[in-house]
């Protein structure tokens, strides 16, 4: 879509452009809602994750703070 901005100091989009941009929604609302399910139910996994993720980098710092302060040694 950036193409179709004339680039300039002040860019804008007018009128014209944005009729020239064709716009694609399924074809019922049946296949609509099932996308939006599919979509929110991604992006839980995905909160889920970076959760897990943000837990076992806490887990990797108090480790290596715990080796580098040589209270536990790896033989």
């Amino acid at each position: 879509m950036f193409y179709l901005i004339p680039s300039g100091a002040r860019s804008k989009l007018n009128r014209s452009e944005m009729n020239k941009i064709e716009i694609i929604f399924p074809p019922s609302k049946n296949e609509q809602d099932g996308m939006a399910i599919i979509l929110t139910d991604m992006d839980a996994e995905i909160q889920a994750l970076e959760r897990r993720r943000e837990k076992f980098k806490q887990i990797k710092q108090g480790m290596l703070q715990v080796l580098l302060s040589g209270k536990v040694r790896l033989a």
